[in-house]
């Protein structure tokens, strides 16, 4: 008797223990606040990010709000506004087995997803011209390593004949935390690119080839960003170069995150 005892109140402290360390880990996971953009010329916009639990329900910028519509944890909706409510663009998200297989932004354009064995992602990507006819921009393929989204490669099929055009993005990491890794189903919008990654973007390289008449032409570009981070390995603020904000402003751009 004693003995049984003995065993149900060990039992009750490992129980409570694992509670308490699961409660820990969730209380360690950050979401992010609030983004304040400053450009080279001083120019700030600041937007503010509302969830519900760990599902975003929207970003709210100076010029703009984004609100977003789950099914249970997969993000199928996203409406963007400007501030006089007019519509900007509408996007819906389809998934199959988990996996986001389509994208349409309401007559601007449309992604289809297939994810491969070797757990790269093919894509296609049409623009819908009037009466609803589609015509090909371009086809690629997406990389992936240790959460993270390495590499985009793709051809444009939109092009004069006797042309051929190629276009690849690749994405260098740090080992910190993304602090929209958190969001419930963020990660699964490929079309988030580096966004969606477990890690931040360093360093991103763009390569453009363009061949015709039997003649090669290519350019590189290199982008970079410096960060510093708090005690939880989150960043606090990110310095860009040569980048292009979602505010318009382009150069030089600090970005400061708060959680």
């Amino acid at each position: 008797m004693k003995n049984k005892i003995l065993l149900h109140l060990f039992l009750s402290f490992l129980v409570l223990t694992i509670y308490s360390c699961s409660n820990d880990n969730d209380d360690s996971m950050k979401l992010l606040k609030k983004v304040v953009e400053t450009s080279e010329g001083g120019t700030a916009e600041t937007t503010l990010y509302t969830y519900k639990g760990n599902q975003i329900v929207s970003m709210d910028g100076a010029n703009k709000r984004t609100d977003f519509t789950y099914t249970e944890d997969l993000i199928t909706k996203r409406v963007t506004q400007n501030k006089t409510n007019q519509l900007l663009e509408t996007i819906n998200y389809s998934y199959f087995e988990g996996k986001l297989v389509e994208v349409i932004s309401l007559g601007k354009y449309r992604i289809k997803y297939v994810h491969d064995a070797d757990k790269t992602v093919s894509y296609e990507k049409f623009s819908i011209a009037s009466g609803n006819q589609q015509v090909k921009e371009f086809h690629g393929k997406l990389y992936f390593e240790n959460e993270n989204f390495i590499k985009d490669e793709r051809i444009l099929d939109n092009t004069a004949s006797g042309t051929l055009i190629e276009y690849t993005v690749s994405f260098d990491y740090d080992a910190k935390y993304n602090p929209l890794y958190n969001i419930v189903g963020y990660k699964k919008l490929l079309d988030y690119n580096e966004e969606i990654s477990s890690n931040n973007s360093l360093i991103s390289t763009v390569i453009t080839s363009v061949s015709k008449d039997d003649q090669i032409t290519s350019s590189a570009n290199f982008y970079t960003n410096s960060f510093k981070y708090d005690l939880d390995n989150y960043p606090i603020e990110q310095v860009s170069e040569n980048s292009v904000a979602t505010n318009g402003n382009g150069g030089y751009l600090k970005t400061e995150y708060y959680y």
